[in-house]
């Protein structure tokens, strides 16, 4: 067995290795497809890229892991089962759970390891990609003006040039300063120019040749009579223009990454929820309080004290607030009413903006609870595709890189779109956070189960002819008689009693196709079971004159006892009933209804049979002689 296991891991292995290196280089193509637009044209340095990868590439560990176990499983078991080396090791006793030890014990291995990596590792890698992402996406695009274009990536100015040389000189510039804002903008034309930058990389130096400003004064004083906004016009032969361009990489900070969700480990995002609990629930209890100190309620009950020695005075009797409003003059009625109206607008107004507080507030938590809960479910999907892979290599025994990748993108994007409506059901507040997070295990975890159930079990669910047998038989359609002749006959045909044979059986078949409709009543078709008692009397005629036809010496015979056909439907239902559960059954008309009618399309084919069984009875008795030599 340890001869066994080691040849195991070794087929394993190197599929493993293979599949997970695969698997991490799609999910980060599909990165860089995701953010290639904040990367192209700003100038980044081949190490700084190579080092947002690298921490990207940890990152979607848990991603490409589950996908990989799933596909080298597969095409492990698909391998051994392809090369028959699964049957041999089953034909030696050996179970398929037997076979798969060596296997949960290294997985369970690398489920401990992805937990430690998710807790450990993949905070840092998340707080160092998404810093390094941020700051790409902050840093100053390369200077690189497009002809004929609007080029509008310099903050402030929006610059046109119409024709370039290749030594750098701008034809037809066009640039508009809108810097100190768009009422006091600013128009330069100029003949041509050339641009650069400064030796510190901080400003961009434009050379203009032959050119006019235009500069609006509206900030400098009052429009003119008629409404005319005064500005100035400059004619120039050259000009210098110095515009502040930052174009060097600086890197974020990454202690605002450290404090969200994504940079803390189990024990820190515990440490988190605990005290977001305890000051939301102080935030909300303070509300309620202000609240209710708002609120006509805190007068409802006042303390009275009804000692002897402190007996109330009489108190006179309230009037209405409807009585005291109508007593007010119209223009103090209208005041209170309208104080009234902006002081409950102050406190709706309040009120929503605390609960838009208290809900950012609860969603953070929440993402503390799935991101906690996250470092558990990467483990257990582990677990779960290898049960689920492994079974169905055994089953359908291709290895390869065909159908199992098929299969397993197929599972995995199941997987992943159940674990997204999880994860969303459970930041959005519709879900606890645990039943977010886990719904994907235990959508899955029934499936691998019952796969490995089937394959301990050899069973053939992914077997083409299953399916196609069991098609044939719901449209009631024959398989085929197949007749060959004895090497040794140790019975001699009786050719006049078989004939008798053949005779009785005709007229049965007469008598019932005589007696019988194509369309059974249907309380009538329940109360027998879903059977046809004389139906299958006929049928085991049929194959008793068939048995005894094998016993001829002609082939002529022989060949005719082909073209009889297999009589099935007269079962109309594929399991056996009693007629008290038929009765029950009539009444359940949205399943039996159904089944009902497939029955009876299934009984005008027996129908056609018999009457097929007539006319093939008929061309065998003119091949049956008249005596026995």
């Amino acid at each position: 067995m340890k001869r066994l296991y080691i040849f195991l891991l070794k087929t394993f292995l190197p599929l493993f290795f293979m599949t997970f290196g695969i698997c991490l280089f799609i999910v980060l193509m599909q990165f860089l497809w995701k953010y290639v637009d904040d990367m192209v044209g700003k100038g980044i340095g081949i190490g700084v890229l190579a080092e947002m990868f690298f921490y990207a590439a940890l990152s979607f560990v848990p991603m490409a892991l589950p996908l990989a176990i799933l596909l080298a499983s597969l095409m492990t078991f698909g391998n051994l089962g392809e090369q028959l080396e699964l049957l041999a090791m089953k034909s030696a006793g050996i179970s398929l759970p037997r076979i798969m030890q060596p296997f949960i014990v290294l997985l369970a291995f690398v489920a401990v390891g992805a937990f430690f990596f998710q807790n450990n590792i993949i905070p840092l890698s998340q707080v160092k990609m998404y810093t390094l992402l941020s700051s790409v996406r902050d840093k100053s695009p390369e200077l690189e003006i497009p002809e004929s274009t609007f080029y509008s990536q310099i903050s402030g100015f929006n610059v046109y040039v119409k024709k370039k040389d290749h030594d750098g000189l701008l034809h037809h510039l066009m640039i508009y300063d809108y810097s100190d804002g768009f009422n006091n903008a600013q128009v330069i034309v100029a003949d041509s120019g050339r641009l650069k930058v400064s030796t510190d990389k901080q400003f961009l130096v434009l050379y203009l040749f032959d050119g006019r400003m235009f500069k609006n004064l509206r900030d400098q004083g009052e429009a003119t009579e008629g409404g005319a906004v005064p500005y100035q016009k400059e004619s120039f032969k050259s000009r210098e223009i110095l515009i502040r361009f930052d174009s060097e990489f600086h890197r974020a900070d990454e202690s605002a990454m450290q404090d969200r969700y994504v940079g803390k480990n189990l024990a820190s995002l515990r440490t988190s929820i605990d005290s977001m609990t305890v000051r939301l629930d102080s935030v909300k209890e303070s509300n309620a309080r202000e609240v209710y100190a708002h609120s006509y309620r805190r007068d409802l009950n006042p303390t009275v004290d009804t000692s002897a020695a402190h007996a109330p005075a009489p108190q006179p009797t309230p009037e209405t607030f409807d009585s005291l409003l109508a007593e007010l003059s119209p223009e103090r009625r209208t005041a209170y009413i309208q104080s009234a109206r902006n002081t409950i607008e102050m406190i709706k107004a309040d009120n929503e903006f605390q609960a838009d507080i208290l809900a950012s507030d609860e969603k953070e938590m929440r993402r503390h609870h799935t991101e906690m809960h996250k470092k558990f479910t990467l483990s257990f999907a582990c677990l779960i595709f290898f049960f689920i892979g492994a079974p169905l290599g055994a089953i359908i025994r291709k290895g390869g890189l065909g159908m199992p990748v098929v299969i397993s993108v197929f599972l995995f994007i199941f997987y992943y779109v159940i674990d997204n409506i999880g994860f969303k059901m459970a930041s959005n507040g519709m879900w606890q956070p645990w039943q977010g997070m886990w719904l994907s295990s235990a959508v899955l975890l029934p499936l691998g189960i019952f796969l490995t159930y089937k394959a301990s079990n050899d069973s053939a669910i992914l077997n083409a002819d299953t399916y196609t047998e069991a098609l044939k038989r719901i449209i009631g359609k024959r398989p085929t008689r197949k007749v060959e002749r004895k090497e040794v006959i140790m019975y001699a045909l009786d050719y006049a009693a078989w004939s008798r044979r053949i005779t009785a059986l005709d007229t049965d078949i007469k008598a019932y196709l005589q007696g019988s409709r194509r369309w059974l009543p249907y309380f009538r078709f329940w109360r027998q079971g879903g059977r046809d008692p004389e139906a299958e009397r006929i049928a085991r005629q049929l194959e008793d004159v068939v048995e005894e036809g094998r016993n001829s010496d002609r082939h002529l015979v022989l060949n005719k006892l082909m073209d009889y056909p297999i009589l099935s439907g007269y079962d109309l239902v594929d399991f056996r009933m009693s007629p008290r559960a038929g009765r029950i059954m009539a009444w359940i008309f949205p399943v039996s209804l159904p089944i009902y009618l497939l029955s009876m399309i299934r009984r005008k084919l027996l129908l056609n049979d018999l009457r097929t069984t007539l006319r093939v009875s008929g061309e065998m008795q003119t091949l049956i002689p008249n005596d026995n030599s």
